[in-house]
């Protein structure tokens, strides 16, 4: 993987300190691959995140969102205590954490056969949407008139 230097991107921006915060940690991030997972996208501002957990169940598993981060994090009761000839079904604990972005919520989460669906919409609140600002026509507030001599 390659490396990037964004040394010149912090001496010419302001402001943007936690997207490159972002940029790099993920550049010196080791990828685990477990558990597996999708990110889909359902529509403009719809997004799904599907994570396989196979072996766990709900109330194993928690799902927390806090300040632009979601978190998904397992971990099996030693309940049971089994003597596996073969186990290829993994039972170690796991934290899984998605960054998003401003105004991205979780609306629901499901689990399903093993399957964990978290659903996200991005809701822009009405003060950030763009608006239409009228131009008055006729005197402005400030005209300049001449002066009658």
């Amino acid at each position: 993987m390659r490396t990037y230097d964004l040394n010149p991107l912090w001496r010419s921006t302001i402001g943007f300190d936690h997207l490159f915060n972002l940029l790099d940690e993920i550049q010196h991030r080791t990828e685990d691959n477990h558990p597996p997972y999708n990110i889909e996208r359902l529509g403009e501002d719809r997004f799904q995140i599907s994570l396989a957990l196979a072996g766990f169940s709900p109330d194993e598993i928690a799902v927390t969102a806090e300040q632009n981060v979601l978190t998904v994090e397992g971990r099996k009761s030693d309940k049971d205590q089994h003597e596996y000839l073969y186990q290829g079904i993994s039972a170690r604990p796991f934290k899984r954490q998605f960054n998003l972005a401003d105004y991205v919520q979780v609306k629901t989460t499901s689990f399903d056969n093993g399957l964990l669906q978290v659903q996200l919409v991005r809701e822009i609140p009405e003060a950030m949407k763009p608006r239409r600002i009228a131009i008055n026509g006729g005197a402005s507030v400030g005209q300049i008139t001449k002066k009658a001599a």
